[in-house]
């Protein structure tokens, strides 16, 4: 598995469908950055079939690409499309967490 700024498209975008763009910032293999991938690979599946653009971008490899994104942790998952920009830390595997950070579902109240 190739970890390093690259991007991959899953399924075709039709007409009127909006468009995902996610940037995942790792370090490296590490455990947490390997279980991040995974996590975001099986979110989009589940959630955003054909309809999301992903980036890896290893810190490790491309430093200074932290910047851009005011990254201080890793990993972190960046949603650059749609609008507003999104940040969610840590190895993605709270779902629920995610995709209510994501804007996909609503927050469930307590």
């Amino acid at each position: 598995m190739k970890v390093s700024r690259e991007k991959g498209q899953r399924g075709k975008q039709g007409a009127g469908e909006s468009s995902w763009h996610l940037r995942l910032y790792i370090a490296g293999g590490t455990s947490r950055s390997l279980a991040a991938l995974r996590n975001l690979q099986k979110i989009c599946d589940e959630h955003l079939p054909g309809k999301y653009q992903t980036e890896v971008v290893d810190l490790l490899k491309n430093p200074q690409l932290a910047a851009g994104d005011q990254i201080l942790a890793v990993p972190t998952l960046v949603r650059t499309l749609p609008q507003p920009l999104r940040k969610i830390i840590g190895d993605l595997s709270d779902t629920q967490r995610v995709l209510v950070g994501l804007n996909l579902v609503a927050e469930k109240s307590s």
